[in-house]
């Protein structure tokens, strides 16, 4: 399967050349070099370069780090619905780092590959309700910024009050990421990318 395999109609975002470089890891400071060395908790050899790149302004970052990892990893919601979430959220914002960072973590919390291609056609894409209309509430964030009456009766049929507020500040949340993304041309680092070409070979055979 081609490089650009499941890609929106519109292709992803890309940039000829970056706009905000990879600092060095001498620049990065003591405390982010720290953290870089616990990614390997994570199964990680080496941070992703989304965090390395949004040091550059570390009053920012330190603060965006503990705010996103109460939804990633750290989020009440089933791994697979909340990767499914994003990677959906990061097909319709054509973030292709995004896209391709949680293939590699979707895979890991147990999302298959059916519904990985499944969920880049669509809600109509799954037969299960629930599922279905957690896709919706995707679109329609990104869409209409609302989640439909008719989605969020189906949703809150299943989930709690907390929960809800978690799928839409996570919907949110990766679209404001995937914009920070597309915009700063931020690369796929090597082996995730080598990840993500293995999965699009599979998907083909």
């Amino acid at each position: 399967m081609s490089h650009d395999a499941l890609a929106p109609p519109r292709g992803w975002y890309a940039m000829s050349d970056a706009r905000l470089s990879t600092p060095e890891p001498a620049t990065r400071g003591l405390l982010f070099r720290m953290v870089a060395q616990a990614s390997r908790l994570f199964g990680r050899k080496q941070v992703p370069d989304v965090f390395t790149v949004l040091n550059i302004n570390p009053r920012l970052f330190w603060a965006w780090l503990f705010f996103a990892s109460r939804l990633m990893p750290w989020g009440r919601l089933p791994g697979t619905v909340r990767e499914m979430i994003i990677l959906r959220t990061a097909w319709n914002c054509r973030s292709r780092y995004e896209w391709g960072q949680h293939i590699e973590i979707a895979l890991r919390v147990g999302v298959t590959d059916d519904e990985i291609v499944a969920l880049a056609s669509g809600p109509s894409a799954f037969t299960e309700p629930l599922m279905c209309a957690v896709m919706q509430a995707c679109d329609e964030v990104f869409n209409d910024k609302c989640i439909s009456n008719d989605t969020w009766k189906m949703l809150s049929t299943h989930y709690s009050e907390k929960l809800m507020i978690e799928i839409m500040i996570l919907i949110g949340h990766y679209e404001m990421l995937a914009g920070f993304l597309n915009s700063a041309g931020v690369a796929l680092e090597v082996e995730t990318e080598a990840t993500l070409q293995a999965f699009y070979q599979r998907i083909s055979a």
